[in-house]
């Protein structure tokens, strides 16, 4: 694998906390508004600047791009961004119910994303593909980060613990979460070279949470390629910003379903057809997660449900058949509640696991969902022998926690 180290465009260290914020794509724009209320510093005014404009305005129109730019040149020119003179890797760390995982924030390469090296899992959308492109491409930086993993390597472990026994850059506990977050800056340029050969030695690179934003980051690269002349492959825009972290580091949590109406049958109607391809057993009104592969929960008026999918109904020899929310797709959604494609159908909506299964029961006791489902989280090796194998998972499987938070180091393209 191809990286590089970089001159950050960062905060300084008395504005970090203004600054910062959630990645664009997990809150709305209203939620931006509020959290960004009173702070002419927060990140949300340049990723998503429509929280700048009267509400109802088109975020996707031209004047909302111009006012990402507009601002991401006024925090440079007030201070509230500065970069960095040296090119150099950045050690972030994340804490999540007193767990802590290390991450090296780089410059990826676009060809390796090209050529495949950098190995997706999920299909993208070709229409938020290109709302980020434009977004890089205007601002000419990666305002956010993309979340990769790699395969354990003890050597670099080693000198990033060595960094992070030191004072951190950053160090601060996000006030919607608790979740704490640490920045250290690695500057030597031994330990500069010594990471970047041993990620050469490295076969692949999974993207684990960013798929759009790789994506679109990627392209633009590529495109300037084409647009100029003079291309050598050493330009700047040939790599894009990643925060890697080791394989063994990250925990996927379960992304579970909730499903408006049962297509027409009653509650026994629904939980005999589920006998079909299920040992079902009645668990009564106590949340129950499913603790296994293969096991499943339902909620349904009132009531939880184990289910347990019956043999013979899966391929265990196939890496996507295997999975549990390829058996719930085809077994309950697909052949019983009729629903063909889990990107497009309105009937359906997703929960990630972190909001909990209370979650699930609450927008079912509402009346607004009528049955929700609850998956066994995805391991990562499952999600490595999927992306190795060129295989693609189903939508909406995979959630990673804790997200990166945006506005750390910015990445430009010059």
């Amino acid at each position: 694998m191809k990286i590089k180290p970089f001159k950050g465009i960062r905060p300084p260290n008395s504005f970090v906390e203004e600054v910062q914020s959630r990645p664009y794509d997990v809150l709305n724009s209203a939620e931006a508004r509020t959290e960004a209320e009173g702070n002419e510093k927060s990140l949300y005014h340049i990723i998503k600047p429509e929280i700048d404009f009267p509400e109802g305005t088109d975020e996707h129109a031209p004047e909302i791009y111009e006012k990402a730019v507009e601002n991401f040149r006024k925090f440079q020119d007030k201070g509230w961004l500065v970069q960095d003179d040296k090119e150099q890797y950045y050690v972030y760390a994340q804490t999540m119910n007193g767990r802590t995982q290390y991450g090296l924030v780089v410059c990826a390469s676009v060809e390796d994303y090209m050529t495949g090296k950098i190995k997706k899992h999920e299909l993208t959308r070709r229409d938020k593909e290109e709302d980020r492109m434009k977004h890089v491409r205007i601002n000419n930086a990666n305002i956010e980060p993309v979340f990769f993993a790699y395969p354990d390597n003890k050597e670099i472990d080693a000198i990033v613990a060595r960094y992070t026994t030191g004072t951190p850059e950053y160090d601060f506990t996000a006030k919607l979460d608790g979740f704490g977050h640490k920045l250290w800056i690695i500057s030597d340029d031994t330990d500069i070279a010594r990471i970047t050969e041993l990620f050469a030695t490295m076969p692949a690179m999974y993207i684990a949470d960013g798929h759009h934003r790789s994506a679109a980051a990627a392209l633009v690269g590529n495109e300037k390629a084409k647009l100029n002349p003079a291309h050598k492959g050493d330009e700047e825009y040939n790599y894009f910003m990643a925060v890697c972290f080791p394989a063994n580091q990250l925990t996927i949590i379960d992304y579970n379903r909730v499903v408006k109406d049962l297509n027409g049958l009653t509650d026994d109607e629904f939980l005999q057809k589920l006998t079909e391809d299920f040992e079902v057993e009645k668990k009564g009104p106590e949340i129950f997660k499913p603790s296994r592969l293969h096991e499943f929960s339902i909620y349904l008026s009132g009531n939880w449900y184990a289910l347990t999918a019956k043999p013979g109904r899966y391929n265990d020899n196939n890496p996507i058949e295997v999975l549990d929310v390829t058996i719930s797709s085809n077994l309950i959604l697909d052949k019983i509640l009729g629903i063909k494609d889990l990107r497009s159908d309105k009937r359906i909506d997703f929960v990630g696991g972190i909001r909990g299964l209370g979650e699930l029961k609450k927008r079912v006791d509402s009346g607004e969902m009528k049955v929700a489902l609850a998956l066994y989280p995805v391991s990562m090796k499952q999600l490595i022998d999927i992306a190795d194998s060129g295989n693609i998972m189903p939508p909406k499987t995979t959630w990673f926690e804790p997200k990166l938070r945006s506005g750390l180091v910015i990445h430009s393209l010059d």
